[in-house]
């Protein structure tokens, strides 16, 4: 590879971190007026449905039908996007779109723990460290009584942290069972229609549906923007983890979180005490020691690990 290569690369991986970086303050409008999480996540998995669509439609791919890829969707469904994005919709409504941020940058640290007990991951003092320091993050980020702007926001961290949990489980199910012989478009494809009919009753028996034809304000234009920002960022992650490989591609993380307090500063104004940005310093130091080195390559499907945020 080129140096011009690694360059384009390198420039490429910071605006993936910079576009998911701002799906949590896009987010955060969304639900500013009052929107239900139910109605939110309904049209954000048919607009991924209709994009993925069309490059399902570019690539001639087809949609697989068996018990085996309907189970996959379904899990993809549920854990990768309806349980988590309920959590993070009731919680950013709450919390600072930028604590949000870094709490999401738990994932791989909740996923180690989850994949020793799968038996996935062999235990590293190295690794286990990295967990430790992670947890100290937490504990700083919600103990002292001025790290958070308001002490009854520490409840609904708590919520928010059930998104990692998840995402973290979904990535070793994945690593663990496969996609059934898939590739990652054709899984996001019939994940998000399964997750669609899924939450299109609990949106209406809930009385959170959105009605499209209502007139439009910056809460709706957000979740749109989200959704495709999304989507685009996703369908990038994909190409790059099979371009330049997944311990590369996996170090978006970071700048996901970085991205992410920026914009939240930039566009809804917040900001952020000491015990935050010193909690955020060792959740990513965490993260750091707890991704795989270079020697220790990911599992052949850990492009799925990087899914709805």
């Amino acid at each position: 590879m080129t140096r011009r290569e690694q360059i384009i690369l390198f420039l490429f991986l910071v605006l993936l971190g910079a576009g998911w970086g701002i799906t949590q303050p896009l987010s955060k409008i969304a639900v500013s007026t009052g929107h239900g999480h139910f109605g939110l996540i309904f049209w954000q998995l048919v607009i991924g449905a209709l994009l993925m669509g069309i490059v399902m439609i570019l690539r001639r791919d087809r949609l697989p039908r068996s018990a085996a890829t309907f189970r996959v969707f379904v899990i993809i469904a549920l854990v990768g996007t309806i349980i988590p994005n309920s959590a993070s919709y009731k919680a950013i409504a709450y919390i600072p779109a930028g604590v949000m941020s870094v709490l999401l940058s738990l994932v791989p640290l909740a996923a180690f723990p989850m994949a020793l007990g799968l038996g996935l991951e062999r235990f590293s003092l190295r690794r286990f460290g990295g967990l430790l320091l992670g947890l100290a993050g937490v504990a700083l980020l919600v103990l002292p009584e001025t790290s958070l702007p308001d002490p009854g926001m520490l409840k609904w961290v708590a919520v928010a942290m059930i998104a990692s949990a998840c995402y973290a489980f979904e990535g070793n199910y994945v690593a663990r069972w496969g996609i059934a012989g898939m590739n990652p478009i054709q899984v996001m494809f019939g994940a998000s229609l399964v997750g669609a009919m899924l939450c299109l009753p609990l949106a209406l028996a809930s009385g959170q549906f959105i009605d499209p034809l209502l007139p439009w304000d910056v809460a709706e234009w957000a979740l749109v923007a989200s959704s495709l920002v999304h989507v685009m960022t996703y369908t990038g992650y994909v190409w790059l983890v099979g371009r330049a490989g997944a311990v590369f591609a996996v170090q978006v993380s970071y700048l996901v979180t970085g991205f992410g307090v920026f914009w939240a500063m930039l566009l809804l104004g917040e900001s952020y005490s000491p015990y935050f940005w010193a909690a955020a310093a060792l959740m990513l130091a965490g993260v750091f020691v707890v991704q795989p080195r270079r020697q220790e390559p990911l599992a052949p499907d850990a492009a799925m690990k990087e899914t709805v945020r």
